[in-house]
């Protein structure tokens, strides 16, 4: 196998803090569903003469345990702005931002709040959002240094609805001590080494599994879309379906089932618990958890991208969350929420927020040089951003769609369910989904 970026380090405790992601960290694109028909009265709002507002309401679940560094940066933007900001905790996760963001519009309770990258779309559907191009331009906030795959999953119809916040994909974690051991000296960069390595770990005898796949209720489908993607399967092609039963997602997926009858175990919670007690030698988990993951573990820590499959290199879906503007606020408030997304993703706020929590960087130009310097697995997550693929209509636009996934892929790697039928009945649902949820808004 030749080497390929990973870094590893002693276990220590480091400035990169424990941050759990909402599993619907997920990444949408620019390819979503025409609903729209013609601009919308929120696209055309003027903001020429228009003033920032003196006070603005944020709304946001603190993702990855970031309210005392969101306190700081909010606090910093205040002082160098004069505007106050309200600060709601408006849930315990996106899923509840986003329901109660729905429920109250058209009372412009919220100017501005965190969705997820799988909970923004149906509030657009809900002409909920502001298109953030004009706004930001009007705040004098520059987004050609946003990394460009995670500005990009907001783009829709010539418009962004978002920045980036705190964003994530999924890494490659390894037990750099159990390599050594079974005499590995280097982390696969193809699924078909992943399964080599795990078997040379197995004969060591090292850990109870030597990979551990994600269950259901971890959300698996985005995790393992990078083996799907490697196989060149997926779980949608836009809106067609076949691909979720096509040959390809059918050879993937039963390499995993085929890996749970050999190396691999499923876990019964979140794999990074499996993986910090040592019970299984290597997980694909969220950046995210890499400070938790890093504070827990007795262990020398090693982290890599994605492995590849015979069909692509190792493909990595974005997830996470960023900062949408609602559609109902008054310009003059819209402006000064424009102000506030500009500061909160500044590569100043964004390398203060990454280190805080576990987030990658959201713009070019963050200096992460002492957070890579202390913490060097963290420098793989960054520059894995180069592979970053926006994820799958199925799993984000289908309403049901994500849980439909999860419950087919738990029940193929753990008991002896078939799955091509298991696939097609997949897609027979998706497909039915669609046609109840989406049909009309898609065919517009």
């Amino acid at each position: 196998m030749k080497q390929q970026p990973a870094h590893t380090r002693k276990n220590r405790r480091t400035t990169l803090g424990a941050a759990v992601l909402s599993i619907a960290v997920l990444g949408l694109t620019a390819c979503g569903p025409d609903t729209s028909g013609e601009a919308t009265e929120a696209e055309a709002v003027e903001l020429e003469g228009v003033e920032p507002a003196e006070e603005i309401t944020f709304w946001t679940n603190h993702p990855g345990g970031s309210q005392d560094v969101e306190n700081e940066l909010i606090a910093e933007f205040t002082e160098d702005t004069g505007i106050e900001v309200n600060v709601v905790t408006s849930g315990a996760n996106y899923e509840e931002t986003s329901q109660r963001f729905q429920t109250a519009q058209g009372n412009a309770e919220a100017d501005i709040v965190v969705l997820s990258d799988a909970t923004w779309f149906p509030n657009y559907l809900n002409d909920s959002l502001m298109p953030v191009d004009d706004l930001l331009e009007a705040a004098e906030v520059d987004p050609s240094g946003y990394v460009e795959a995670l500005y990009q999953d907001y783009l829709y119809e010539d418009a962004h609805y978002g920045v980036p916040y705190a964003r994530s994909t999924p890494l490659f974690y390894y037990n750099a001590d159990h390599y050594e051991e079974a005499g590995i000296e280097a982390p696969p960069e193809t699924w078909e080494e992943a399964a080599e390595v795990s078997d040379q770990l197995m004969e060591a005898g090292v850990a109870d599994a030597a990979f551990t796949f994600p269950p259901q209720d971890q959300y698996p489908a985005w995790s393992m879309a990078n083996l799907v993607w490697g196989y060149g399967g997926a779980w949608s092609d836009e809106w067609d379906f076949s691909a979720v039963s096509s040959s390809e997602t059918v050879e993937a997926l039963e390499f995993a089932r085929d890996a749970t009858n050999d190396w691999a175990s499923v876990a019964s919670g979140d794999p990074a618990d499996d993986f910090s007690a040592g019970a299984t030698s290597q997980i694909v988990q969220s950046t995210g958890s890499l400070g938790g993951i890093l504070e827990s573990a007795d262990f020398e820590v090693g982290t890599a991208f994605l492995p590849g499959g015979p069909a692509a290199e190792g493909e990595t879906p974005t997830g996470g969350a960023g900062l949408m503007i609602a559609s109902d606020s008054t310009p003059e408030r819209q402006l000064a929420a424009a102000m506030f997304a500009g500061h909160m993703s500044s590569p100043e706020a964004t390398a203060e927020f990454s280190a805080a929590t576990g987030y990658v960087p959201v713009h070019v130009d963050a200096d992460m040089s002492d957070v890579y310097a202390e913490t060097p697995q963290f420098e793989t997550a960054v520059d894995q951003l180069e592979r970053a693929r926006v994820q799958d209509h199925a799993r984000l636009f289908v309403p049901g769609g994500d849980l439909e996934l999860s419950q087919a892929l738990q029940d193929i790697l753990t008991t002896d369910a078939d799955v091509e039928e298991t696939m097609q009945d997949v897609q027979a649902e998706l497909e039915s989904l669609y046609e109840s949820d989406l049909a009309d808004e898609v065919e517009q």
